[in-house]
């Protein structure tokens, strides 16, 4: 098992932001472990997520 550190954006227009959202997006990159909502951008409508996240290797 092995952890990194990723960064995600999340489109707000085409996704609500729920933590349901945020845990989905990250899943696909692997198991999140920790993450945070670090910047919102209010003129392209985007959340900046960082996360830790552990992946099988």
């Amino acid at each position: 098992m092995t952890t990194h550190f990723i960064e995600a954006e999340i489109d707000l227009q085409q996704t609500p932001l729920t933590v349901k959202e945020v845990e989905t997006t990250l899943q696909q990159q692997g198991k999140p472990l920790r993450w945070a909502i670090t910047k919102v951008d209010k003129a392209k409508q985007t959340a900046q997520v960082e996360a830790i996240v552990t992946k099988d290797t």
